[in-house]
């Protein structure tokens, strides 16, 4: 692993950076004050209660997205199925994440906080597969071995767009059934048909699993802008195809997004796996869907990418989309754990390494340096934590005239240098100092 790479790059890094205000993108910010108590109002539902009978092993599957408040969900369900009379374990329904092994995909589930000891059921996890069946053309569909043995299957997931296709139904519990609960092999298989015909490939793949398999019901989560739950809800598996069309249609309405249509360039602290399954979310940089239909993404020239999330756990998928990663993120890539998601996938541009700055001084430089045509200080800049959290941004001064005529921005202090420690590793504009910014203007 090198340490340090020269390059001889005329004129240098050292140019004059913009400066850089904190601003609030404003939401909607509907939300559940009690996450428990709403998994527990959808068990008063007799279509619901009425599903689980005493003595029953029931499976219930979660993924490894960074879902809000999913461990309280996650504790909440089992503890009603306890309630019940039945025996509930938890299994991994996530494909080739956790680097496609076992113990990899009880690491990523023990990050959420989902434990034996914390939710109160046993957590089983293996790439064992059983085949479900066929599909009219012969493509064998795949479930988790102890799903497949189960009495009952539940399945908990965020319903949201995808980040590489367009359709009424998209990221979700269909999905999490087809392609999480399939594991490696089961993702594997579908992926080779190509994202593009998710559309029909996942319903026709989850009609052919609940009529082989005993799934009973999903647990459909939907999260505002602020990446907050607003609406928890258990899908009977007959409504299962009605329902999520429409929490899907809810959640397009209010994912978070960058407000701002042109943008020479885009700094993002972190990405990773419990951001979004492309690590940097398409829908908010406008690359990696592959120019495909219903996407309105942004016009970004230049990315720079600073570092990845501890809860990736190395994987890097999504980092070619970016113009410019810094040494810090590339020593942090585990290549096995991200060359089995992208190799599963089958878009293989997404494990491309970028250039490689030795630091976020010199990452961020480049790509301000690199926008042709643009003077460094005039340079339209925004700057995020990550994909997920869009409320709190910084923006360069480029930017501040247009921000301020628009309703659906705050501006919240004035605008300050960029701050690098003593190794020229950005010091991030937190969330704490925006708002000493904001009490002060």
């Amino acid at each position: 692993m090198i340490d340090r790479i020269e390059v001889n790059i005329d004129g240098g890094l050292d140019i004059p950076l913009p400066r850089m205000a904190p601003v609030r993108q404003l939401f909607d910010t509907t939300r559940i004050a009690d996450i428990t108590q709403a998994v527990v109002d959808q068990f008063k539902r007799p279509e619901i209660a009425g599903k689980i009978k005493a003595g029953q092993k029931i499976a219930v599957g979660c993924g490894s997205r960074g879902v809000a408040n999913i461990k309280e969900v996650v504790t909440a369900v089992v503890t009603q199925i306890k309630a019940l009379g039945a025996e509930p374990f938890v299994f991994p329904a996530m494909g080739s994440h956790g680097a496609a092994t076992a113990e990899g995909q009880i690491q990523v589930l023990a990050g959420y906080g989902i434990t034996e000891e914390t939710i109160g059921a046993p957590v089983l996890a293996t790439m064992e597969t059983r085949e479900v069946g066929r599909l009219p053309d012969g493509t064998p569909i795949y479930s988790d071995a102890y799903a497949a043995d189960s009495d009952g299957i539940v399945l908990i997931n965020r319903i949201k767009p995808h980040t590489n296709f367009r359709a009424e139904i998209e990221s979700g519990v269909v999905k999490m059934m087809c392609i999480g609960m399939g594991k490696i092999r089961g993702a594997t298989t579908l992926h080779t048909h190509g994202m593009d015909r998710f559309s029909t490939l996942l319903p026709a793949t989850a009609s052919l699993i609940m009529e082989k398999l005993p799934f009973i019901f999903g647990v459909g989560l939907v999260e505002n802008a602020h990446d907050e739950t607003m609406i928890v809800e258990a899908i009977p598996a007959e409504k299962l195809f009605e329902r999520e069309r429409e929490l899907q249609a809810i959640s397009k309405q209010t994912i978070g997004k960058l407000f701002i249509g042109e943008i020479d360039v885009l700094i993002i602290e972190k990405i990773g796996k419990d951001v979004s399954g492309a690590g940097a979310d398409p829908n908010v940089t406008g690359r990696g869907h592959r120019g495909l239909e219903g996407f309105q993404p942004p016009y970004i020239k230049k990315i720079a990418l600073l570092d990845l999330t501890d809860m990736t756990n190395g994987n890097a998928t999504g980092m070619g989309v970016a113009d410019v990663i810094t040494m810090k993120f590339f020593k942090k890539i585990d290549i096995g754990a991200t060359y089995a998601n992208i190799i599963t996938s089958t878009y293989l541009e997404g494990a491309v390494i970028p250039l490689i700055m030795n630091t976020s001084k010199d990452a961020i430089a480049l790509v301000i340096k690199s926008v042709p045509r643009v003077k460094p200080l005039d340079t339209r800049v925004i700057w995020i934590k990550n994909t997920l959290e869009l409320t709190d941004i910084a923006v360069s001064e480029a930017l501040l005239d247009e921000i301020r005529g628009d309703s659906r921005f705050e501006v919240l202090g004035d605008p300050e240098s960029f701050r690098f420690d003593v190794d020229g590793e950005l010091i991030p504009l937190t969330r704490s100092q925006r708002q000493v910014a904001h009490a002060g203007s």
